[in-house]
């Protein structure tokens, strides 16, 4: 007889782990235990002969719960102590082995079912959940996952749950969210008219054309019909004047009547996880035209809540379903902040009396071919980890300003938190802050003595980074190729090209067209877009005419030409930015490829006024799409032996070209011409140092007809495109980067 001790490490808790050891342990006739540890493992002890604890550890790696991931399993082999049966036992306090809590999923099959069984004692019970399905990250408070360390511990469960509860065949076993009407979490509708079914009740209100603010699992939606007059109408109190809205589908069938969905698109939006899918609309797409105002995408997803599907009984089209916080600060969470913060805004409250832990807005995925591209990693992937192997003690890397994210590396694994969004606003900034906390909490690991922060001395998180120790700084675009390196498992150099709106270079400028030499440790710019000039800086941003003047000055005639676009102050704006560009007063260089589309929208008429990061681009891009490329010669230069593409010259070639070619032509050529200039960039580059793989990265990587032309040109020299598919291509993978930098230079340092 043999007695075998083994930790697991993973997301191993929460997800009905124990009751699968113990069913295992039981058909094999082992004795033992098992246990959950503090530090989000599991211990498992077994004694039995040698063959039936082999069988045992084959089925565990093998036939492991389908919400769980094993990251790691020791095992060590001691002479047996005579336990004569198998038991779970309580769980210990204290921070042994490691791992994190499971992110939340969507409401599986057979709790469905147990909700629409009029026999069931869940019928008709909006917080119904078992061990594969229900929130996770959103209502814990502390390890190990127990009840009374989750928002569920103020809902003592009734005699029938403690059944289910203490029975290890029964797939509520150790569910730490199991309730139902009797004992659990219930909702209510405010303003209250007594009624008897408030989902039902707040469904009557939406087809009356009000706005229902709806707390869910893990934040809040603001919902209302996909008409144009109540879409028009949350634009208006919600002071979100373009940004695309997204929408819940009652089912996969309604979807299909509106938007293209390829196998692979139908696979993730249908997934356990039910992200929020980017879709192609259909000729045939008879939605609201304000939900995505200019573009040729609609961001869509399937109920994945008790709560929505109940609702869903009462409606059969789709909802708006956008998160319900004003620009600039996090989704309301809190019942009394839900109902004081969306006064102004929401009609009616479709609240519950669980408590949200913490927040995780809806993820957003886009697919370009097979390729999945996360736009925001945070509901069902949020706070999985992502395995990287560094030889360093923990490190903490606190992102960038915009649609932030942190990072936390320990023992292979980097845990990336929910999206935290633009932390310049103080109460983002505060979630900032509690994010970091929670997930030290959660994960067991110490504040770590390695913090991580972007090169730009202004960012907060730059400063908060200071306060918290002397950081290690790494440059935003080195972050975003050090980010696909760690993704893919690579040490070695490879050739960058980084496409965004905005990143501190190391020469101070503002850049985000770059071609890089990088490394894990390093990198250097070898060249990318030339500079332009910004003038007002951040207004450029908002106005994408100060852009098209600011690469066009000093052309002769260019007062006049910019007569012919919209300034919010016209002429005498004209005159200032004019005098700005000569005296160079409040003027930025920038090789920001976001800002160069900016220009190209603006020079077409396609967007005047940016409302939302990366507006000019994405009309840009459904412009582009009716288009055929046109045939100009594209113009270089080298400086300091770096190769830079000049856009000045290809601005005003595609102005040539606009007074007698089509619009949609001139977009498709703009953004071919971008791409084929910066891949011949890359392609001399990683001729000269003998690199065969090309790392894209930066929000406008996700912008698939550019990415799929510097694919195709690299293609045809012999090189390999790498992009990340994990993570988000745009900031929010910044931190995962930073991390992926900061380790391998503390292995150097040491």
């Amino acid at each position: 007889m043999t007695r075998a001790e083994l930790v697991v490490d993973g997301i191993v808790q929460g997800v009905g782990f124990r009751p699968f050891i113990y069913r295992i342990a039981s058909r094999l006739e082992l004795n033992g235990w098992v246990r959950n540890l503090g530090g989000a493992g599991v211990q498992i002890v077994l004694e039995g002969p040698k063959k039936e604890i082999d069988v045992f550890i084959e089925k565990l790696k093998q036939d492991n719960p389908p919400l769980s991931e094993i990251e790691e399993l020791s095992i060590d082999f001691s002479e047996e102590k005579n336990l004569e049966s198998f038991e779970i036992k309580q769980s210990s306090r204290s921070k042994e082995g490691t791992g994190v809590i499971p992110p939340d999923t969507a409401m599986c099959e057979k709790c469905l079912d147990d909700m629409r069984n009029k026999e069931s004692r869940f019928y008709n019970y909006w917080a119904t959940s078992c061990v594969d399905c229900g929130p996770r990250f959103t209502v814990i408070k502390n390890l190990p996952y127990d009840r009374e360390t989750t928002s569920m511990n103020e809902f003592e469960m009734c005699e029938e749950c403690k059944e289910e509860y203490k029975d290890p065949l029964d797939r509520r076993y150790h569910a730490q969210t199991i309730a139902c009407p009797k004992c659990g979490p219930r909702v209510y509708l405010e303003p209250n008219q007594k009624t008897q079914d408030p989902i039902k009740e707040a469904a009557e209100r939406l087809e009356q054309n009000q706005i229902v603010a709806i707390k869910g699992t893990g934040g809040t939606h603001l919902a209302c019909k996909t008409e144009s007059k109540p879409v028009e109408e949350l634009r208006e109190r919600l002071g979100r004047e373009n940004q695309p809205f997204a929408i819940m589908s009652p089912s996969i069938e309604e979807v299909r009547a509106f938007a293209y969905l390829n196998k692979k698109e139908e696979e993730i939006i249908n997934s356990i996880k039910k992200p929020i899918v980017v879709l192609t609309k259909k000729p045939s797409y008879s939605l609201a035209k304000e939900i995505s105002p200019g573009l040729h995408t609609i961001g869509v997803m399937l109920p994945y809540s008790g709560l929505h599907h109940l609702l869903f009984e009462h409606i059969d089209e789709p909802l708006i379903m956008t998160s319900a916080n004003p620009p600039g600060t996090p989704m309301f969470i809190e019942n009394q902040k839900i109902k004081s913060g969306l006064r102004d805004i929401a009609d009616s409250f479709l609240l519950h009396n669980r408590q949200i832990v913490s927040r995780c807005d809806d993820s957003v995925i886009r697919v370009q071919g097979e390729k999945t591209k996360f736009l925001r990693r945070s509901r069902g992937y949020a706070p999985s980890p992502v395995s990287l192997k560094i030889d360093s003690e923990p490190i903490l890397a606190l992102g960038g300003e915009l649609d932030n994210t942190i990072a936390l590396y320990s023992q292979n694994n980097c845990y990336i938190s929910q999206y935290i969004g633009d932390v310049n606003g103080p109460e983002t900034f505060r979630y900032l802050k509690k994010s970091i906390d929670h997930l030290l909490n959660i994960t067991g690991i110490k504040q770590p003595e390695n913090i991580v922060c972007d090169l730009h001395p202004q960012f907060k998180t730059t400063k908060y980074a200071e306060e918290l120790g002397g950081p290690i700084r790494v440059q935003h675009h080195h972050a975003h190729m050090a980010s696909i390196l760690g993704e893919k498992n690579l040490d070695q150099k490879i050739i960058g090209i980084g496409m965004d709106g905005v990143g501190y270079g190391s020469d101070g400028k503002i850049w985000g067209g770059e071609v890089l030499v990088s490394d894990r440790g390093s990198s250097k710019k070898i060249g990318g877009l030339s500079y332009q000039e910004m003038p007002g800086g951040d207004l450029a941003t908002k106005y994408p005419p100060r852009m098209l003047a600011g690469i066009l000055y000093p052309m002769d005639g260019l007062k006049d030409l910019l007569e012919n676009y919209r300034f919010p102050y016209g002429k005498q704006e004209i005159d200032n930015i004019l005098k700005q560009l000569d005296e160079s007063i409040n003027v930025f260089q920038t090789s920001s490829t976001g800002r160069f589309l900016d220009a190209v929208s603006a020079l077409l008429d396609v967007c005047q006024k940016r409302t939302y990061e990366g507006e000019p681009a994405m009309k840009l891009e459904k412009v582009a799409r009716k288009g055929e490329p046109l045939d100009i010669d594209l113009k270089y230069h080298k400086k300091d032996e770096k190769k830079f593409l000049d856009t000045r010259d290809l601005i005003i070639k595609l102005l040539e070209l606009s007074e007698k070619e089509k619009e949609q032509d001139i977009a498709a050529t703009a953004q071919q011409k971008i791409s084929e200039g910066l891949s011949e960039i890359a392609i001399e580059a990683a001729e000269q140092n003998q690199i065969k793989k090309v790392g894209v990265s930066g929000g406008v990587a996700n912008n698939s007809m550019i990415v799929e032309e510097i694919e195709k040109k690299l293609g045809e020299n012999g090189l390999e495109l790498l992009i990340n598919n994990k993570l988000p291509l745009g900031d929010g993978g910044i931190s995962f980067g930073q991390i992926v930098t900061a380790g391998a230079r503390l292995v150097n340092f040491n």
